[in-house]
């Protein structure tokens, strides 16, 4: 598993203190991107929380996934949230150590009071003691937040005095990107009232010792509530791994409903990520499962058709010079904005995705722009699927014949590549076993570059990184 060290360097621990005016909770932030360029350390926002207890819950569940492995769970897990202003709400995201949950709390308008919020995004440090005292907010207490330094420490600090280095393997890049892909194909499947919520979440299992379902499970709308369900029926929702719902015990008590969303199922038993919705006062906690919770989203191939292309390169781009920090990203107005057609900007905020520069939030249906505070350009180049068909596509390996593309492999075992209404199916093992369910193979991805063209650069690109599988 490709990994690096990631420095990660804070003014000082976040803390929360008390003041004459109630308790100030001060989230210190580490480098990041902001509309002026990167900051060492940006300020976001500075005002009140209109429900404090809620935020703070809601903070911890986050702060929880960012320390969790729901799948082989003795290894440890230890990164702090990101945290993106959007100019009229904060968002604190985070994904667990084994790749399979994404969690983020959006405090929107009417949960800030008081001040204005800023553009950016960078990492927020979510220490132990800190967490022990969230823990203890009371509902009646008031409470001030402030991301990033003091106003005055900005320019008064001699340098970082809190640092941690933590272990960024490409993989957990890779499951962010992919997340966000699989979100972009969910519809809103039920919205449970607060009563049933807290009778289905408390229903659920925990899990076992080794932290992985024994299969799929599946629910379905009933009333106002979900029931399970055996098969994989129309507008049914895939519930991979029930114990990796656990964050959202945090905000139980306070959620007024809970959406579900998913993709269209027509049947069959194969797995399927899914999306859980605790609705909030001014504020929402989403968590977004994998199929199954030994498969992080990291191998889902999501995103290996857009990054196949020169044209998604060269049009995310643009996209990119556009976005100006939107909290919801309008796929039409880019659209306007860049004279590309609507499937072209869609497959630019796809490519986007993959270095972190947009999100998609699906209660909105609608893409935003954030920055990802680490070097998550290299996920491109490392992605094997990817790297082995520019490596086929270099060595001259593909051949066309109208809807039907033949690979020589590597080992020399032919593969015949068929277009079948728009997908391309192989002959190969990856395709028998997967069927499409994580993207193309690479033996498809190469015919797909040779089809649309592919630049010099990334054939001599290939030639070096020749081999990888």
């Amino acid at each position: 598993m490709t990994r690096s060290l990631q420095a990660v360097a804070y003014c000082r621990p976040s803390v929360l203190e008390s003041a004459a005016d109630g308790q100030r909770l001060g989230l210190e932030t580490s480098r990041g991107a902001t509309p002026s360029g990167v900051e060492d350390h940006p300020r976001f926002f500075a005002g009140f929380l209109t429900s404090p207890q809620v935020a703070s819950a809601g903070l911890l569940a986050v702060a929880d996934v960012a320390a969790a492995r729901y799948y082989q769970r003795q290894l440890r897990a230890s990164l702090d949230p990101v945290v993106t202003g959007n100019g009229d709400r904060l968002r604190f995201e985070s994904f667990s150590g084994c790749c399979g949950v994404y969690a983020r709390l959006d405090v929107l308008e009417a949960g800030l009071d008081g001040g204005e919020v800023g553009h950016g995004t960078t990492n927020v440090d979510v220490n132990n003691p800190l967490r022990e005292a969230l823990s203890r907010i009371g509902a009646d207490d008031p409470l001030h937040l402030r991301v990033g330094p003091e106003e005055l420490a900005v320019t008064t600090l001699d340098g970082p005095v809190v640092e941690k280095k933590v272990p960024l393997p490409d993989r957990w890049l890779r499951g962010f990107a992919e997340a966000q892909v699989m979100a972009a194909g969910f519809d809103l499947r039920a919205e449970l009232p607060a009563a049933e919520a807290v009778r289905f979440l408390r229903a659920l299992p925990r899990g076992g010792a080794r932290g992985a379902s024994g299969g799929p499970r599946w629910v379905v709308p009933s009333g106002g509530g979900l029931r399970p369900t055996t098969r994989a029926v129309p507008g049914a929702v895939c519930l991979p791994g029930p114990e990796r719902l656990v964050a959202l015990q945090r905000v139980l008590r306070f959620a007024t409903a809970l959406r579900v969303y998913g993709p269209p199922v027509t049947g069959g038993a194969v797995a399927t990520a899914s999306a859980w919705e605790a609705v909030l006062p001014g504020m929402r906690l989403t968590l977004t499962l994998s199929p199954d919770a030994s498969r992080g989203f990291s191998g889902e191939g999501g995103v290996l058709d857009a990054l196949a292309t020169d044209e998604a390169a060269e049009d995310a781009e643009l996209i990119a010079v556009l976005l100006a920090w939107e909290p919801r990203v309008d796929v039409a107005d880019l659209a306007a904005a860049s004279g590309l057609a609507r499937d072209r900007v869609r497959a630019a905020l796809i490519r986007l995705g993959t270095s972190g520069r947009v999100g998609y939030d699906t209660a909105e249906a609608a893409y935003f722009h954030r920055e990802l505070p680490y070097d998550a350009e290299r996920v491109e180049r490392h992605n094997p699927r990817l790297r082995s068909a520019r490596a086929l596509v270099a060595a001259g390996a593909v051949a066309l014949d109208g809807a039907l593309g033949t690979v020589t492999a590597e080992d020399g075992h032919v593969h015949r590549v068929r277009d079948e209404a728009g997908v391309l199916n192989c002959s190969c093992a990856w395709w028998a076993k997967y069927r499409g369910g994580r993207g193309p193979c690479k033996h498809a991805l190469a015919v797909r570059m040779v089809r649309r063209g592919v630049a010099p650069a990334e054939r001599d690109m290939a030639r070096v990184d020749g081999g990888a599988r």
